[in-house]
């Protein structure tokens, strides 16, 4: 007989005196906030664990008897008044401060991105881009930022990772209760939830959305699982990353197009306009609607929708961007093109070049309706514009408007509390407000040797616990024996955190690597067979289920951690999520990070891992081309062969000589003392010298400064006096457009080939001008030096850093030549008269391009001709 078996929740009921926790736990400042996270572990750990660390779930699970108690505890009560004491002060702070002090009293920065992750308690992310994204938004609500997020709401998230016996990935879900998270729907003054509606397909698609409390800002999740939808529509926001181009292209209409909608729908006005990667490019769509609806030309609105968008590209490889076929775009959008008043063909061209594919690019839209364009480092800056130099054909990728802000960590978020301690005990609270100063951050050497290496293995024991209680758990599944499970425990014991630990957690992309400390097996028995100086390197990473390479990467790693030469020398943990990522970057000794080069975009956990004391050991790529200083880490030189084999190989034989020679020397180069006094001054330097130059502060200020400040600036300069500006510069660039093909220039008056240095140089250049104003265009002369000299072999003073990143240019000068008056042949004449401050051979080249004041980058058309 089969029993039947219902549900029945009971509620716990706050106490008067508790009435607040709710509060505290709706808004995710806790998962930057530590002591507010002590308070709900310190009423029942075991719960707090359960829970996953979510502190609504875990307020509808505690047991009454003890909250009962807790009303009663003096310590409790201390730390909870002390924790709403601070809350309301930091919710009080309406006023931006730094940078943020420029932006406009009406100013309001509205932030597009399909995911973000906040803590493992809100499961809307799947790696990086959402953490950053995630970060983005705490920083803002620190910097207390004009900012509203937009993204949307999972209920089957991304997926919980499990590794059999074999290796392989095994995917599993759970589908949380969205009262159990912290949100709640969006309701007018009715109490009903707000809806709005997408055309997909031809057919109504409804939205509502969930509001999340992040600090002072918010953020909107949209939801297509709603009563009026049919139960195919109701699953398009179901699942992160999941199901085919059917199910993105929906999810990305959702995200641009229906979020714009609901931001409009709450009368909530945007000045600035930011895209975290092209899935949100289709708002772009939405607002050139909204604007010829209203009775603006094409041209126009195009110009006012991209003076105040901002587009931050993620992607190092041109096949990472979002595309779409054809027939997708016209089923699933074939409506908008006449929205637009676009033929399909010009509605196409929106994300598609003559030189592309037949697909629609979403990179490609983005950048078309964006003045503001940015890569994550000063390497995948320089990418990006390569990649992106189709879009402005006849200017040098050096010259184009794709800028960079290198990424940065909210210091707070992964910061362990024991340090967090120290900074408060030794560099006072005011460390807080200081992170971007880095002579403050210098005082970090004056901490005592031996109370900065007890702070570091205490946080280091805290994440072996973590680490070893997952390791046991993954193992007794798999039906492991207890020998077998003590062997891989043997280097990863709590009590006695003395064995060098080396981590590697991230994506398991192929270009990441994983597996690259494999390439020589036998060199790697060999590091790892010095008995008196053990190394464990812990692994943790998920591949996307549909990455069928990636998934082989971690069933090699897998099974050659359960080999008996290499078992609990090298560990793989199951379950990558932010709380393991927290843990991992805080404790270990060593982070390790060894992508093909140039293809990691920033990467953030290394960072992460360096504001915790631990050491970088990355290829030369990313952020740590910019951080890396010579004693503050180890960079693996990346191999010049493109050839992956070989490639591969070298890089391998980089890291393995770095970790013989360097890395474990120095680890147990210990003496008399318990530990190495030169690897704790490596540590402080690490520490010391990531913090003010790589956290979110930093970066948010550069957004401000670089894009944000700017776009607006600009959107209210186009928008004003019934759109006239926009009028005006559209009607400009339609007749350069249509003029520029028949521009020339040439050299009229050469000076003398020797000068002295007091001398003045004179220089007139013709220029055919076809039609165009004598304003109209910009002409400059280049100057730069000529540097002759014997080929020896030998490159004077050029570091190891700039011949392999290859950042190393000439110097050179601009100077604008001044229209004088019209030839007899129809040319116009150009004067340039200037004294060069260098001395020695001296090269210059003329060019000219069109300029007009209201462009928001002087290259934005692409259009350049040289003598």
């Amino acid at each position: 007989m089969t029993i039947q078996e219902f549900d029945l929740e009971i509620t716990p009921v706050l106490p008067e005196g508790l009435s607040r926790l709710e509060e505290l736990a709706n808004n995710l400042w806790y998962s930057w906030h530590i002591p507010t996270r002590v308070l709900f572990e310190y009423l029942d750990t075991d719960l707090w664990i359960r829970v996953g660390h979510n502190p609504k779930l875990f307020l509808r699970n505690v047991d009454q008897k003890r909250l009962q108690q807790a009303t009663n505890d003096p310590l409790f009560l201390n730390q909870y008044k002390q924790v709403l004491s601070t809350f309301d002060s930091y919710l009080q702070d309406a006023q931006p401060v730094g940078v943020g002090k420029k932006l406009q009293s009406d100013d309001l920065i509205a932030y597009f991105c399909a995911e973000y992750g906040f803590h493992e308690s809100l499961p809307v992310y799947s790696g990086g881009l959402g953490i950053l994204a995630g970060d983005h938004c705490k920083s803002a609500s620190d910097l207390r930022l004009p900012f509203v997020a937009v993204g949307l709401f999972y209920h089957r998230g991304y997926f919980n990772q499990l590794i059999d016996v074999e290796g392989n990935q095994q995917v599993s879900h759970h589908i949380p209760n969205p009262q159990h998270l912290p949100m709640h729907a969006v309701v007018d003054e009715h109490g009903n939830e707000i809806h709005v509606s997408v055309n997909i397909a031809g057919r109504n698609v409804w939205l509502k959305a969930w509001h999340v409390h992040v600090g002072h800002i918010h953020l909107y999740l949209l939801d297509t699982k709603v009563p009026q939808n049919t139960p195919e529509d109701a699953e398009i926001t179901f699942q992160l990353y999941g199901g085919d181009s059917n199910t993105r292209i929906q999810q990305e209409i959702v995200l641009g197009i229906g979020g714009l909608r609901m931001l409009r729908r709450l009368n909530i006005v945007p000045t600035v306009f930011h895209m975290n990667e092209g899935h949100a490019a289709f708002l772009i769509l939405e607002r050139l609607r909204e604007l010829i609806k209203s009775g603006l030309p094409y041209t126009q609105a195009l110009e006012v929708t991209a003076s105040n968008s901002v587009f931050t590209t993620h992607t190092p490889v041109p096949a990472g961007h979002d595309h779409f076929q054809e027939h997708l775009m016209m089923h699933y959008l074939g409506g908008f093109a006449q929205d637009l008043g676009l033929s399909w063909e010009q509605f196409m061209a929106l994300g598609r070049l003559p030189s592309d594919g037949p697909d629609f690019n979403m990179t490609t839209l983005a950048i078309q309706g964006s003045r503001k364009i940015n890569g994550v480092s000063r390497i995948h800056g320089r990418v990006s514009s390569e990649i992106c130099a189709k879009f402005w054909t006849e200017i040098s990728p050096e010259e184009n408007p794709v800028d960079y802000v290198t990424n940065g960590v909210h210091v707070s978020s992964f910061l362990a509390r024991q340090w967090s301690d120290l900074f408060d005990k030794h560099l006072g609270s005011e460390w807080r407000a200081r992170l971007c100063d880095s002579t403050f951050w210098e005082r970090i050497e004056e901490v005592p040797d031996k109370e900065f290496w007890s702070v570091k293995q205490a946080v280091k024991s805290r994440m072996l616990v973590v680490v070893r209680n997952a390791l046991i758990s993954q193992h007794l599944r798999a039906q492991n024996s207890e020998t077998h499970i003590e062997s891989v425990l043997k280097n990863l014991d709590p009590d006695n955190p003395n064995v060098l630990t080396v981590g590697f957690a991230r994506r398991f992309a192929t270009y990441k690597r994983a597996t690259l400390l494999l390439n020589d097996l036998q060199r790697l028995r060999k590091i790892l067979s010095v008995t008196d100086c053990p190394i464990v390197f812990v692994f943790a990473g998920k591949a996307h289920p549909a990455d069928e390479p990636g998934k082989t990467l971690l069933r090699a790693l897998y099974r050659l951690s359960n080999d008996p030469e290499f078992i609990g020398k090298i560990v793989v943990v199951q379950g990558y999520d932010m709380g393991l990522g927290r843990r991992l970057v805080s404790g270990v000794d060593v982070w390790l990070n060894n992508p093909v080069y140039p293809l990691e975009a920033s990467g953030t956990s290394g960072m992460k891992a360096a504001i915790n004391g631990a050491i970088n050991l990355s290829i030369t790529d990313g952020w740590w081309a910019e951080g890396y200083e010579g004693d503050n880490g180890w960079n693996i030189r990346p191999s010049p062969h493109q050839e992956d084999g070989r490639r591969d190989h070298e890089d391998a034989r980089n890291l393995y000589d770095i970790l013989e020679n360097e890395v474990i020397p120095l680890y147990y180069d210990r003496d008399k003392r318990d530990y190495s006094s030169s690897w704790v001054e490596k540590s402080k330097r690490s520490m010391t010298s990531v913090i003010p130059r790589f956290n979110m502060v930093r970066m948010l200020n550069e957004y401000l400064d670089k894009f944000y400040i700017p776009a607006g600036l600009q959107g209210r300069r186009f928008s004003a006096d019934n759109f006239s500006k926009a009028r005006q510069l559209a009607d400009w660039k339609s007749k350069v457009r249509s003029l520029w093909k028949n521009v020339q220039v040439h050299l009229l008056t050469a000076p003398h080939k020797r000068l002295s240095y007091d001398e003045p140089v004179t220089i007139e250049t013709a220029i055919r001008l076809n039609g165009l104003d004598p304003h109209d265009v910009a002409v400059e002369l280049l100057l730069s030096r000529k540097l002759s000299q014997v080929d020896t072999g030998v490159m004077p003073n050029v570091s190891i850093k700039s011949s392999w990143e290859s950042e190393s240019q000439v110097p050179t000068v601009a100077y604008r030549f001044v229209p004088e008056r019209p030839l007899d042949n129809g040319e116009y004449l150009y004067r340039l008269t200037f004294q060069p401050d260098w001395c020695g051979v001296l090269k210059f080249k003329i060019r000219i391009f069109p300029f007009h004041d209201l462009l928001t980058d002087p290259h934005e058309m692409g259009m350049m001709v040289w003598a």
